[in-house]
């Protein structure tokens, strides 16, 4: 185990292979994927809350808790003024039964959510739901919003 002090190689010990060239470097640069990940998660985080569209409404609060829906319910809305609007379209009041009846998927068991704003008549409210219901849909729910802990 000696070491020779007069050695013909001046480089530190280190000898390259090739003639001079630099062997590939085996390491992967991170940086760059997490910079491109970091802006793609801010994208997102900014797009995602402009991406539901639905009728502004004023929902009434209540001490219910959130359901669980495996799928988009079909939603009436009913606004302040009383006019009402299948998902995101306006319609007649006398219209309701026969427009859900087209946009229902799976027939009369599919869910129907009202919407109705807090400020919106109650007689409004009660005879869209009247009309569902004689419409043959029988899966109907109001839609609210949970009041906020104290």
């Amino acid at each position: 185990m000696g070491m020779s002090v007069g050695a013909k190689n001046s480089g530190g010990g280190r000898r390259r292979r090739g003639g001079g060239r630099r062997a590939p470097m085996s390491e992967i640069n991170v940086t760059p994927f997490v910079d491109v990940m970091l802006v793609l998660l801010i994208i997102f985080m900014v797009a995602a809350p402009l991406m539901t569209v639905g009728v502004p409404i004023d929902l009434p609060k209540t001490q219910a808790a959130a359901l669980n829906a495996d799928t988009q319910p079909i939603t009436v809305s009913v606004k302040s003024d009383g006019q009402v609007y299948l998902q995101e379209t306006a319609i007649p009041i006398d219209e309701i039964a026969a427009k859900l009846q087209a946009v229902a998927t799976t027939g009369y068991t599919e869910r129907v959510f009202v919407r109705g704003d807090g400020n919106a008549p109650y007689g409004v409210v009660a005879d869209v739901m009247s009309r569902i219901q004689a419409g043959g849909f029988t899966n109907i729910g109001l839609v609210t919003e949970q009041k906020p802990d104290r």
